[in-house]
């Protein structure tokens, strides 16, 4: 007799990749990098951006850029907020889903840093390695092949953020969209990881009694 189940894993909706040239491939990361960034300077800068995109991740970009645009900048930056910083699957570091509030974290992110000191890159802002918009900038910049085969293997953790932001409703789900696009179609092998993690959880050993959110929080100005 097979057990009851009274709440089920969120779906992962499939999307399929979008041939773009190395141009395009990264005009949408250094886009994505900008947008998924709490709003500012060059938030607006962004929003009105005319680049040639393929269709698929242009319709992706338009929509969230309706909505931000009516929305305005007080609410955008409010919802940011309330999305990015409050949820837990929508966390934009990268190494928590793999690695979550154990001692590996830190190890987990020291690789991050190394990956960008390799390809000669430097942070030059207070964020954290593997923030989502740091390496995607890192690929838009570079350019690097490898900056895109980092983001493919983590793309479990990707799709439980897409996921997370479809089930809020958030329009920030279109740019995660975008971003699926432009990575390797989901394999079994991902796909069961991203099941495991929207179950599961990522790992939950803490570091320290005094750490209270899974992910590093932040002040906004």
């Amino acid at each position: 007799m097979s057990k009851a189940r009274f709440v089920s894993a969120p779906a992962l909706v499939p999307l399929d990749t979008t041939p773009c040239t190395p141009e395009q491939m990264r005009a949408t990361h250094m886009l994505l990098s900008v947008l998924l960034d709490y709003p500012g300077e060059k938030f607006d800068q962004a929003l009105a951006a005319a680049v040639d995109l393929p269709a698929p991740i242009q319709a992706d970009l338009d929509q969230f850029v309706a909505w931000a645009q009516e929305a305005g900048e007080r609410d955008v930056r409010s919802h940011y907020v309330d999305i990015f910083d409050q949820q837990r699957r929508c966390a934009l570091y990268l190494s928590y889903y793999v690695a979550g509030d154990t001692r590996l974290r830190g190890s987990a992110i020291l690789g991050f840093r190394q990956f960008l000191t390799a390809l000669g890159y430097e942070l030059d802002r207070d964020e954290l390695d593997d923030y989502l918009p740091v390496i995607l900038e890192l690929s838009a910049l570079s350019g690097d092949h490898l900056v895109w085969e980092l983001l493919a293997s983590h793309r479990e953790g990707i799709e439980v953020m897409r996921s997370a932001l479809y089930q809020a409703e958030s329009p920030y789900r279109h740019l995660l969209d975008a971003l699926a696009r432009t990575l390797p179609e989901v394999d079994a092998d991902t796909y069961e990881r991203f099941q495991r993690l929207v179950t599961q959880g990522p790992p939950t050993e803490m570091v320290g009694a005094q750490l209270s959110t899974p992910w590093p929080t932040r002040s906004h100005q």
